[in-house]
């Protein structure tokens, strides 16, 4: 491979480096050309997935700053380079090594942390975005609907109180001047005191005692005079 070719080469893998949140190393002997197809097919939009040269590889991982992975750059290597959900990449690649063998996961490296083997699997076993979620949004709901819950039952329970209290209202009216009914003694007092004042206004005043003797006989004298 020429100078410029290499250059270049170390170039479009270090740029895939820094561009990727992660990359895994797998070693694909034994693997047809079909079968490669058919892991980049699995990975989709998550990974991208590129035979490289060791060589040339040290030399891109060390330019993007990732130490740690000389050591897993031996035999025919291939990197899954994750441009999207790193627990759906690591699944894909997880099932694919379980269906093809001779796909062998030896590590990776995750936000500039290198992993092993073991934890590309633990990774491959955590729960997806996409699940995860939805479960956030579950959660969120069911305390969304707690909280409309807590903020409608006194509402309710006013509403309740309410038509009660207009129910008994329609029997006493005067629950809605300010009681809960007055009681008859109450109510029977202040009558008979009104009574025993406005009384003597109620009655008519006492007519006068007709004259008696001379002074009687001279008004009918008085009168007998008028009509003649």
């Amino acid at each position: 491979m020429a100078r410029a070719d290499k250059q270049a080469a170390v170039a479009e893998i270090t740029e895939s480096f820094s561009d990727a949140a992660g990359a895994v190393l797998t070693e694909y002997r034994g693997l047809t050309v079909k079968q490669l197809q058919d892991l980049r097919r699995s990975l989709g939009e998550n990974a991208n997935y590129a035979v490289v040269k060791n060589t040339l590889a040290k030399i891109a991982a060390k330019d993007a700053g990732i130490e740690s992975f000389e050591e897993l750059l031996s035999g025919p290597t291939a990197i899954a380079f994750i441009t999207g959900d790193v627990v759906e990449a690591a699944k894909g690649l997880r099932d694919f090594a379980k269906a093809n063998p001779a796909l062998v996961i030896k590590g990776g490296v995750l936000d500039g942390k290198a992993l092993d083997a073991a934890e590309i699997a633990k990774l491959a076993d955590l729960e997806s975005r996409e699940v995860l979620m939805g479960k956030l949004a579950g959660a969120m709901l069911a305390s969304l609907s707690q909280a409309v819950y807590l903020l409608n039952a006194p509402l309710a329970q006013v509403a309740r109180l309410a038509g009660a209290l207009e129910a008994k209202a329609a029997e006493d009216p005067s629950i809605l001047a300010g009681g809960a009914g007055t009681p008859v003694a109450a109510e029977e007092a202040p009558a008979e005191a009104a009574a025993d004042v406005e009384a003597p206004t109620d009655e008519a005043p006492a007519e006068e005692a007709a004259p008696e003797g001379p002074a009687a006989e001279a008004a009918s004298d008085e009168g007998d005079t008028t009509e003649a």
